[in-house]
């Protein structure tokens, strides 16, 4: 950066008076620049801003079902799953929950969750 400056400030002295053309014309392009890049910059903080949303839904939606298959479990059933994450080719007993026929529940209500 500091030979660009040196090496601009030799061309204004070069130039006689020219050095204020040339200076407006940098200030023109680092501000083109700088709109490109808050630009750019913009369009990103939107799609992660997108991203975030559906993850939140996608959050929301698993934490009711987790919920609503913790409510059609036993307590046996439960108490088997930290085994079963520790021996995760054991599936039985997973579609033994799931093939439950579903009884309506009230799902917890969750937090609200606003964005920034």
């Amino acid at each position: 950066m500091d030979e660009r400056v040196s090496l601009l400030r030799r061309m204004q002295i070069a130039s006689g008076g020219g050095g204020v053309a040339i200076d407006n014309k940098i200030e023109q392009a680092m501000d083109l620049v700088k709109s490109h890049l808050m630009y750019a910059v913009r369009e990103e903080v939107e799609v992660l801003k997108e991203q975030i949303k559906e993850l939140v839904e996608r959050n929301s939606l698993l934490e009711r079902e987790n919920a609503l298959l913790k409510s059609l479990s036993n307590n046996d059933q439960l108490s088997q799953l930290p085994a079963q994450q520790a021996n995760p080719g054991s599936t039985s007993q997973q579609q033994a929950v799931i093939a439950q026929p579903p009884q309506p529940t009230q799902p917890p209500q969750q937090p609200n969750v606003s964005s920034a």
